[in-house]
């Protein structure tokens, strides 16, 4: 599993968000993973001191913080998770730092999508039986929220709802910085449903690594499949690899990618046997380091964008 220590250093905006005076004491807040520290820094601007525990390219499913992750929190004014168990891992760090402060969850008012979450099977060897349980499946609720990015305007509103809370002197910032990044991502939205939109709608499939495309796809027409459920840390059965095959060549599906965070290596070996190529590497729950591809969220959305709509159509 993949194991971050905390990024010490306060997240860069990518946008031009009002500034705080040069006197002003920064606010320390502690953000559960890079998403929503980039969305942080665009309302704060440097007013906030940001940290982050599951940082840049870091698998924020089941993360497993160090014991140090813990001085993260210590003298934190606010922090801020996802929600719907996405980061659940975040709360027990909480618990373990002593913190009884505010927490603010961006998933506040959304109601969420539910998706089918397979639990790997085990087995009991002894001395005269061997026990198998085959893995089960339960309907859960989806916490991909921000790939729609109708709802990622909802987070950035809980967001600078909790920073006003935790910092009223700072209020008139935080609201014009989140009602120009809740604009800008509005006209995001624009962008991507017409270029979605070229895409005939036959064509319109893409197989990634695990399914974290759900909000993406009902919002802007696009049916991800994915040999992975919800989460990164279960491996698919021989039959869902063998099923998802038949029908990447049924289809002809030529729109394969891999993520940021995710094993690739069943990717791989199904693209393979499919006879497809795999089209590049897409960031779902994470970001990518400063100077990467992905390195703010509204990045994110535009690299996988422009990575996905040539590939759904098939193009060299």
């Amino acid at each position: 599993m993949l194991r971050r220590s905390l990024l010490a250093l306060p997240v860069l905006a990518a946008g031009l968000p009002v500034r705080a005076t040069a006197q002003a004491t920064r606010l320390p807040i502690v953000a559960s993973f890079s998403i929503l520290g980039d969305m942080l820094a665009q309302i704060g601007g440097n007013r906030l001191d940001i940290r982050i525990i599951a940082g840049p390219d870091a698998n924020p499913h089941g993360f497993q913080p160090r014991p140090s992750d813990i001085q993260a929190m210590v003298g934190a004014r606010l922090l801020a998770r996802n929600g719907l168990g996405f980061d659940s891992w975040f709360d027990r760090l909480a618990r373990a730092a002593g913190f009884a402060g505010p927490i603010a969850t961006a998933t506040d008012g959304i109601t969420p999508r539910s998706m089918v979450h397979s639990h790997a099977g085990h087995s009991h060897d002894g001395a005269s039986r061997r026990t198998s349980h085959r893995a089960e499946a339960a309907r859960v609720p989806d916490p991909h929220c921000w790939q729609d990015l109708r709802l990622a305007q909802i987070y950035v509103r809980n967001l600078a709802e909790a920073l006003t809370g935790a910092d009223p002197a700072g209020a008139d910032i935080y609201r014009r910085n989140a009602s120009a990044y809740a604009a800008r991502l509005a006209t995001l939205d624009g962008w991507i449903r017409g270029q979605i939109g070229t895409v005939p709608e036959a064509r319109r499939k893409v197989v990634t690594s695990h399914d974290a495309f759900g909000y993406f796809g009902a919002a802007y027409g696009v049916t991800f499949l994915a040999p992975q459920g919800i989460s990164t840390e279960t491996e698919p059965s021989a039959l869902q690899v063998a099923a998802l095959i038949r029908q990447i060549r049924a289809e002809a599906i030529t729109a394969v990618f891999v993520e940021n965070m995710a094993n690739a290596a069943t990717l791989r070996r199904l693209a393979e046997e499919a006879g497809v190529s795999i089209r590049g590497r897409l960031y779902a729950d994470s970001l990518s380091a400063p100077g990467g591809p992905a390195a703010t969220f509204e990045a994110m959305m535009r690299h996988n964008v422009t990575l996905v709509v040539p590939a759904m159509r098939g193009a060299a």
